[in-house]
């Protein structure tokens, strides 16, 4: 068989094992809380936290980049666009998460619509700088807005609520809420790749000639790919806002694209699973290389080329060659 075909038939028995690791990062993340008060560090619920939130945002990008090819040095706008979300509709007196969430989505779909569609009439290098191109509009606009902070960003008053109770006040709260919505994303994206639309938009990485040549046209499946990266992503920058309680034109730059795809690589691109376990790695290498030194990116530097020379499949690839896991998705 071609490696198409078996992509394209790929068996569904394997599922219990694919979702192990999974399962495995929820329930040590789950525990965090109530250890960081054992141990008298709750900090780390804020760095945790904070980890989650990048690690939806991986999830968004492996969409695209590990499943369909696309890789986007843009897709830090859709951050942006769900942190400003928050802060526009928290000024005109809506602090409702649910509502918040509804609205970054809506004004990400039609983003990723409009600037997808565009985009994906090109390949290559050219797909990678009209992404770059669209997220630096976005970057600047939101700089020269003036209303909001331009480019010193602007803090919010408060953080969101959920049906009217202020269930994220506390770090412990925002902790499960982000949780809930990591799991929720990773469900909904586990699902969408094992369905007949995940196994195609896996058929155009492959060979976008061939998918056509049996009747796929790769363009519409891979504009709503784009579509839901680039809603799934808005959903954490709602989360990186009310963590933060503050927002900035700093989390749409290209340089935050270029760290999500750092997450993928050292995950493994291509697996929802090492897309979490590499934000999550990446987050806790700054945070641990901080305390050591100022120049703590040389030292996450030189984790990257090991990475790369002895790991090009990331985390993932690792745990496949040592045998303990059979498929990492």
């Amino acid at each position: 068989m071609t490696d198409l075909t078996q992509t394209l038939a790929r068996p569904r028995a394997r599922l219990a094992g694919r979702l192990k690791l999974a399962l495995c990062l929820f329930a040590v993340l789950a525990v965090v809380p109530p250890l960081a008060h054992a141990a008298g560090e709750p900090f780390l619920i804020v760095v945790a936290t904070r980890m989650m939130v990048f690690a939806i945002a991986a999830l968004s990008l492996d969409l695209i980049l590990g499943y369909g090819a696309m890789v986007s040095f843009g897709h830090a706008a859709y951050l942006g666009l769900g942190a400003y979300a928050v802060a526009i509709l928290s000024r005109a007196g809506i602090d409702d998460l649910v509502l918040q969430l509804l609205a970054a989505m809506a004004a990400s779909a039609l983003f990723a619509a409009v600037t997808g569609a565009i985009s994906l009439r090109t390949r290559g290098v050219y797909f990678i700088m009209i992404t770059l191109a669209f997220g630096q509009m976005a970057f600047f606009f939101f700089v020269s807005f003036s209303t909001l902070g331009g480019d010193d960003g602007v803090a919010l008053p408060a953080r969101s609520t959920v049906l009217g109770l202020p269930l994220l006040e506390g770090a412990q709260g925002m902790f499960y809420a982000t949780l809930a919505l990591l799991v929720a994303v990773f469900a909904g994206l586990y699902r969408l790749t094992l369905s007949r639309f995940g196994r195609v938009l896996t058929g155009t990485r492959e060979s976008a000639l061939r998918m056509q040549a049996i009747g796929f046209r790769p363009f519409p499946y891979q504009l709503t790919a784009y579509v839901i990266a680039g809603c799934l992503c808005s959903v954490a920058g709602v989360l990186l806002a009310n963590q933060a309680i503050y927002v900035s034109p700093a989390y749409m730059s290209w340089h935050r694209s270029g760290e999500m795809i750092v997450m993928l690589v050292l995950g493994g691109v291509g697996s929802l699973t090492g897309a979490m376990a590499g934000a999550l790695v990446t987050i806790a290498l700054e945070e641990g290389l901080a305390r050591f030194s100022d120049h703590w990116r040389l030292g996450f530097g030189l984790v990257l080329v090991a990475v790369a020379l002895f790991s090009p499949g990331g985390l993932s690839g690792l745990l496949r060659r040592l045998g303990l896991v059979r498929d990492a998705t």
